[in-house]
């Protein structure tokens, strides 16, 4: 039997105070064999100069033990911040301002290299604890960029969030957490409604990932970065494709530093 295909998977993180975002790619799935990149455990600087993300290769007897949690310039990956785990729990974490960081820490990581760069605020701690796997982050930094939380739904599978646009439109985002998962999804995956002045649901379950861009909508579906304009209260522009990722290639990149 032929194996079934899926698009590419992409997760965005855009800065706070810069025009400047990072697109996370994932696919083939089997490539997270050799090194996976968290989305959801991650986090970009303000001025979008540096990322913090979780990351797992499952070489346990390695200097990074398997997993670790690392501070980079963005967009690169190579560490300049290096802290190994040795597990899947806790992991990643948030920046608090340009050059200061929390680390998701929970059971412990171990310092392997540090920066002058950025530096780790170690007094921080988010008001609430969603757990030491993705939500931990992925919940605490929605809330932090303008999606207060809203409701739970299918006995707290569903995080409902939501964030207000332009010309009264609203973002919903309907963010799973459920081992019952879609054939090409993970563990936790998201969907998003749009809902107009007059509260008209429009459903986009393929929709991976939404976000409000300056004046305008973005999204991730099937693997492509798309935008749109909000015209009026009950008008969209055309949607307009900004990149589709499905047809890249891995290949191996040197940091510049």
């Amino acid at each position: 039997m032929a194996q079934e295909s899926f698009s590419a998977r992409l997760h965005v993180l855009l800065a706070r105070e810069a025009p400047y975002g990072v697109v996370i790619r994932r696919g083939p799935s089997h490539h997270t064999r050799f090194i996976g990149w968290n989305g959801r455990r991650s986090d970009i600087s303000p001025d979008g100069r540096h990322l913090i993300y979780f990351a797992m290769n499952g070489h346990w007897k390695g200097e990074a033990r398997g997993s670790w949690t690392a501070v980079s310039r963005s967009p690169w990956m190579k560490a300049i911040a290096l802290y190994a785990k040795g597990d899947c729990w806790h992991g990643g974490g948030l920046f608090l301002n340009n050059r200061t960081y929390w680390l998701n820490d929970g059971y412990g990581h171990q310092v392997l290299q540090q920066s002058q760069a950025v530096v780790r605020d170690e007094e921080y701690e988010p008001e609430r604890d969603y757990g030491a796997e993705n939500l931990g982050v992925y919940y605490v930094r929605l809330q932090r960029d303008g999606w207060p939380f809203k409701r739970n739904a299918d006995n707290g599978k569903i995080a409902i969030f939501e964030k207000a646009l332009p010309q009264g439109w609203i973002l919903r985002k309907l963010a799973h957490a459920t081992t019952n998962h879609p054939p090409g999804k993970g563990c936790y995956w998201d969907e998003h409604q749009l809902v107009n002045p007059d509260q008209k649901v429009y459903d986009h379950p393929d929709w991976e990932w939404a976000e409000l861009d300056g004046e305008r909508l973005a999204w991730a579906a099937q693997g492509r970065l798309w935008t749109c304009s909000i015209l009026s209260p009950t008008e969209l522009a055309p949607e307009k494709l900004l990149y589709d990722f499905n047809d890249m290639q891995y290949k191996r990149i040197k940091a510049p530093y």
